[in-house]
């Protein structure tokens, strides 16, 4: 049976404002990392634990993603495209654009895609896409 992992389990480990769920949060994960336990998460998890490392918690980037990515690269969590969100974080710490643009960023060149509609500038930044104003 696969299991889904909700945003605060993985918060409650990483923040560990909670001891008792920090704990158990840990060994859940632990479980999943030995092969004892399958969970799946989705994007939407991933992007909702960098909105609140970020905003609430006041956490840097670098540290979100030394954070989150050994979560996500877990061997026994399922996420589709997973292997993406490496470059994602890379984009999001190097570039400083926000954790949205650096995933479509990543997203679009994971696809081959050149170029992109829109009037965020944050898009100039990345090697390999071009932004075009409709």
């Amino acid at each position: 049976m696969v299991r889904f992992l909700d945003t605060n389990v993985i918060l409650r480990y990483l923040t560990r404002d909670d001891e008792d769920k920090a704990r158990a949060a840990l060994e859940l994960l632990l479980r999943a990392e030995r092969g004892e336990e399958r969970l799946a998460t989705s994007h939407i998890v991933v992007f909702e634990a960098v909105y609140t490392l970020e905003s609430y918690y006041g956490l840097d980037r670098e540290r979100i993603r030394e954070l989150l990515l050994p979560i996500i690269e877990l061997r026994g969590l399922r996420l589709s495209r997973k292997r993406l969100f490496r470059q994602v974080f890379e984009l999001y710490c190097q570039e400083r654009i926000d954790f949205a643009d650096a995933y479509n960023a990543a997203l679009m060149l994971s696809r081959g895609q050149a170029e992109i509609y829109s009037y965020d500038a944050d898009f100039d930044k990345v090697g390999g896409i071009s932004r075009l104003e409709p």
